[in-house]
């Protein structure tokens, strides 16, 4: 083989191996999560909320103590408490807030999940952020608010990231392309699922489903397949050691770097699981969401509608 041939030749192989890199890529199973191995892989937050929710975030020994947390086989359930009534000067509804101790940059994070939180009021999130927010970049996993399907996935930052108005491959309906935090209350660039048992009931009644998301420095993913979809990937659904997400399809929500680099808007992320009732979001439209009474008065004096306000995780799995 002449020089010229060798580095035609390896420019094919890298430019190839470049291209495949943004179609999808294989990852090695990093962390397994399932079960007790949550008390392990995950810090408790105990803080108070920054989204200014009627909540109160309890430590692991309390959410053991009060069954707020509690695992079984391949069974982690994470949920707000269902029993006590509220007084309307006293502390917010005891919840969790759970933060991996481990943190990711080029990743694919895999959320087996058969059940989540629903009911009026009801703010649930499955979420990665990096240290010093916005600026470290969020991306959102699984959100939603009132029992109002479909899921949306959405990207905060700080200034200077932004989402391209067309050429995007995803299923989804893009929503504002802006991803900038400091401007429209923190609306980020978000897209809305088209598959309606994406969140709340409809997800529930299905019996939940998958949630990944793919993070490299080309573009950011996020895919949804039901419980009962013929086309949930056999890597995906089996946890293999390898998976080659360039056998997933088109994702529901597709972030490229075309106009956003991802490498300078996104830190290290760990990994953040929480449920809070009201604040910022699920309070401020409560009155659009067909739910009675106001959201505070709602969620302090019914705590039986909170009986099925819990995550019902079968695994989570992070490749690298």
């Amino acid at each position: 083989m002449t020089k010229l041939n060798y580095l035609l030749a390896t420019f094919s192989i890298v430019s190839l191996t470049q291209i495949c890199g943004v179609i999808g890529a294989t990852y090695t199973l990093s962390d397994n999560i399932v079960g007790n191995a949550f008390y392990d892989a995950f810090n408790w937050e105990a803080i108070s909320d920054p989204t200014h929710g009627r909540v109160k975030y309890v430590d692991q020994a309390t959410s053991r103590n009060q069954n707020l947390t509690y695992a079984s086989g391949n069974s982690f359930i994470l949920r707000g408490d269902y029993k006590t009534y509220l007084g309307s000067g006293g502390a917010g509804r005891a919840s969790v807030r759970i933060i991996s101790k481990k943190s990711y940059t080029t990743h694919v994070a895999v959320f087996d999940v058969r059940h989540m939180p629903q009911g009026c009021g009801t703010w649930p999130a499955i979420w990665e952020n990096g240290p010093d927010w916005p600026y470290s970049g969020e991306v959102d996993i699984v959100e939603g608010v009132n029992d109002q399907a479909p899921n949306g996935a959405t990207l905060h930052t700080g200034p200077g990231c932004s989402m391209p108005s067309s050429g995007r491959s995803h299923t989804g309906t893009s929503g504002q392309l802006d991803c900038n935090s400091f401007i429209n209350s923190n609306t980020g660039c978000g897209v809305r699922f088209s598959q309606w048992d994406s969140f709340g009931p409809p997800f529930n009644s299905n019996g939940g489903g998958w949630f990944a998301m793919e993070r490299n420095n080309n573009f950011i993913k996020v895919w949804f397949w039901p419980r009962n979809s013929g086309s949930v990937p056999s890597d995906l659904r089996n946890g293999a050691q390898t998976i080659n997400t360039g056998n997933w399809g088109t994702p529901a929500a597709h972030f490229p770097n075309t106009q956003c680099n991802i490498a300078e808007h996104f830190d290290a992320h760990k990994i953040i699981i929480n449920l809070t009732f009201c604040g910022d979001w699920a309070g401020n439209v409560y009155g659009q969401s067909g739910c009675p009474s106001s959201c505070v008065d709602f969620v302090n004096n019914n705590p039986g509608a909170f009986r099925d306000a819990y995550f019902d995780f079968a695994a989570v799995r992070v490749y690298r």
